[in-house]
């Protein structure tokens, strides 16, 4: 490591192959904790490249415990975190309004790093099991459109370095990671970056797998459509910069989207929103994000229409119930 480590130092790069393998030695045990962390250190120092993040990504997705939800062709909703924002739980929110609209959905997510509450604080908080068992999970998707895959459960990686992650508290390119490494490979994603660099890498990876995806980043920096300011989407097919006003929604302030102090409190914020007790700001946030991913699955719907539709799973209780009905499942 401490080769490569002056190597990287230098300004030099790693090959595809000594990425995964790098990441496999992690694993493995193979380096200190102040290693690793001066690895990531690098990574937030300069951009990742594509040949760097496939390796990664080759690594992870090779130690995973592998779950099948093919069947279901479920679409995955995901932030890389590392904003800064302390936001509340949109994307997973946004999960259960899309649960809610008829669309299975397969979250990947992991605690907090770089925020207060990270999706799996919430589920925890609400009595949540996670589990690897397939059956346990294809039933929880079959019945409440939603089935929940804790990170480091299935990746080893991920687990070994929490610790550190944790202590440094920054974002790393694990963050990066996060989004491209969803146990069960699901074909239809929507991803929330913090910057357009970040943008630039994942719309470049993910043409490359010929997955349907939207990548969205808020101009003003925020990893999700935020409403505080203009925000860019890109697909496959098209990009567009978007603002809040022309698409019938209010432009909200960063306060509006706080995510508390404390995991407890995020988990209320998050609850309110499904129960639609909570600010206009904060539902037409989740509303937002939950259209942009219903477009994925249905590219035929206008915005408008997909609008009306995370707005009535709203509103109307659905995205509630299927949260229940989620909670009960896998308790």
């Amino acid at each position: 490591m401490k080769q490569i480590l002056y190597r990287l130092f230098e300004h030099q790069f790693l090959g595809r192959d000594e990425a995964r393998n790098i990441l496999q030695n992690i694993v493995a045990g193979k380096y200190s904790e102040a290693q690793i962390a001066s690895l990531i250190t690098v990574f937030l120092m300069r951009s990742i490249s594509v040949e760097e993040l496939a390796g990664f990504r080759d690594a992870l997705l090779e130690m995973r415990v592998a779950v099948r939800l093919d069947d279901f062709d479920p679409i995955d909703i995901v932030g890389t975190g590392g904003d800064g924002k302390n936001t509340f739980n949109v994307s997973t929110a946004s999960c259960f309004v899309v649960a809610g609209a008829g669309y299975p959905v397969a979250k990947h997510g992991n605690y907090g790093a770089t925020s207060v509450s990270g999706a799996s604080n919430v589920m925890e908080y609400f009595g949540v099991k996670f589990t690897t068992n397939e059956e346990k999970l294809r039933r929880s998707i079959g019945e409440s459109n939603m089935a929940y895959l804790h990170a480091p459960l299935f990746n080893p990686a991920l687990k070994a370095v929490a610790g550190v992650r944790k202590s440094l508290g920054v974002r790393s390119f694990f963050n990066m990671l996060g989004p491209l490494v969803n146990p069960s490979i699901p074909r239809n994603q929507l991803l929330g970056v913090y910057n357009l660099p970040l943008l630039r890498l994942y719309s470049y990876a993910f043409q490359q797998s010929g997955n349907h995806f939207a990548i969205v980043h808020s101009l003003d920096g925020y990893d999700e459509i935020s409403l505080t300011d203009a925000f860019k989407v890109v697909t496959g097919q098209s990009e567009h910069i978007y603002t809040p006003e022309e698409l019938g929604l209010p432009r909200t302030a960063a306060s509006d989207l706080f995510g508390g102090e404390t995991p407890d409190e995020a988990a209320r914020i998050f609850l309110q929103v499904l129960q639609g007790t909570s600010t206009a700001a904060r539902k037409a946030c989740v509303a937002a994000n939950a259209a942009f991913a219903i477009r994925v699955l249905s590219p035929a719907k206008t915005i408008t229409e997909c609008l009306a539709l995370a707005h009535e799973s709203l509103e109307s209780g659905k995205a509630y119930a299927h949260f229940t009905k989620f909670v009960e499942l896998n308790h």
